[in-house]
């Protein structure tokens, strides 16, 4: 008997228990369907991660002010400003250092013609843009002059220039923050959320010796909210983390012994956490949805041994007129695979489909590869052979005698 033979007939036992056929492919559709939506959950979630780490900038330190004590009390981390612009300074002559960028922050109100808006203000100095991987929209970043002078100029986050300006070109305009006039000289590209879950967009930058002078103002002069370091390479970050470390204890003479009243965290290592984190959550959420598979699979199992009961006398005619095992083997093996192959097909479909709603609804990055595609289609067929052998093998045992005496 010749493959196509066989194939026919195969097509001709499913057609005849379209129900039957139906419902044993439901668990396969539901399956398929499930690993492709939470594999490209899981896929978006970390790209989405990677995205964001690549737009924080590369060999990343900051550099925030650490618990301290005064007179009996303690004060909690960020709580006191120990940090300031000459550390900053002292920082970027590090042998292991590219480049460093004090930061001061506050919240302040815009106000362009009859539209305000509220956000995060940053002051900082131009290597701010570069340290951070920050890329211009439209215009320039401020100077050294502007800096040196306290000019008031400005760059808007994407967002900010949305809402102030809508469609309108900001380069040139004066707005007023504070009520004092700040003409716009940039605006930033788009970067996002960071990992904190904070809109980056939404912000504006000044000078930080304008902010200083004129926004924030502070009660410790020349301190500082906190600092970016920029490694000179991804091999020398640790070499670069204890430099940095030597030398604030050194500059805020902390005798040994005592506690740093600073604290140095390695972006670029908190990065890779939150990149193995995403990487386990697509491992735990591929593994949920192939038990579904799993049971959509034990149910084809269960499906095909009643189907080889209820055919017994059929195997047998078939065989008593010159089927051998071989064909009833591969006429019941290739029904379990069709039957995963169609349910696949059908759950891979409905699979895509609910990503798309699942992305424009919800919001979140949704990533479909052709792998992941690949992978779901080849653990169905997988598990219509696995699950399909056994029946096919006990009809394929079966004597032509004792099935044709089968009621």
């Amino acid at each position: 008997m010749n493959l196509l033979a066989i194939i026919s007939e195969a097509l001709r036992a499913l057609r005849q228990n379209r129900l039957r056929t139906g419902l044993t492919m439901l668990g396969m559709i539901i399956g398929v369907a499930a690993v492709v939506l939470m594999l490209s959950i899981g896929q978006g979630a970390r790209t989405k991660i990677n995205e964001t780490i690549a737009a924080m900038g590369s060999n990343l330190f900051i550099v925030v002010p650490g618990a301290t004590s005064s007179g009996g009390f303690s004060f909690g981390s960020g709580s006191v400003r120990t940090l300031t612009i000459n550390d900053s300074h002292a920082i970027a002559d590090l042998p292991s250092v590219g480049a460093t960028s004090p930061v001061v922050t506050g919240t302040v109100q815009l106000n362009y013609a009859a539209k305000n808006w509220s956000t995060i203000i940053t002051g900082t100095t131009p290597n701010y843009f570069t340290v951070g991987n920050w890329k211009m929209e439209s215009g320039a970043v401020f100077t050294e002059s502007d800096l040196r002078s306290a000019a008031r100029v400005v760059i808007l986050g994407s967002v900010t220039a949305k809402n102030l300006f809508g469609d309108e070109d900001p380069i040139g305009k004066t707005i007023r923050i504070t009520n004092r006039p700040f003409q716009v000289v940039g605006v930033l590209m788009a970067k996002g959320q960071s990992l904190t879950g904070r809109d980056q967009d939404d912000t504006v930058i000044i000078p930080i010796t304008t902010s200083e002078r004129q926004i924030t103002g502070s009660q410790f002069p020349g301190s500082i909210r906190y600092m970016l370091v920029q490694g000179k390479s991804a091999s020398d970050m640790d070499i670069a983390e204890i430099e940095i470390t030597q030398l604030l204890r050194q500059r805020h003479r902390i005798a040994k012994g005592k506690e740093n009243d600073f604290t140095v965290r390695n972006l670029t290592a908190i990065a890779d956490v939150a990149t193995d984190a995403a990487k386990v959550m697509s491992i735990v959420l591929g593994a949920i949805a192939s038990v579904s598979l799993l049971v959509g699979g034990i149910g084809i199992m269960n499906i095909m041994l009643v189907s080889v009961t209820e055919r017994t006398r059929e195997i047998g005619i078939r065989m008593a007129i010159g089927a051998n095992q071989r064909a009833i083997l591969t006429q019941f093996l290739l029904e379990a695979i069709m039957i995963c192959v169609m349910g696949g097909l059908i759950g891979l479909l409905l699979g895509i489909g609910g990503a798309w709603l699942v992305s424009r609804f919800a919001d979140m990055l949704i990533v479909i590869t052709l792998g992941m595609v690949g992978l779901a289609f080849l653990f169905a067929s997988a598990v219509g052979i696995f699950f399909g052998f056994y029946p096919a093998k006990k009809a394929a045992s079966l004597k032509p005698v004792d099935a044709l005496r089968y009621e």
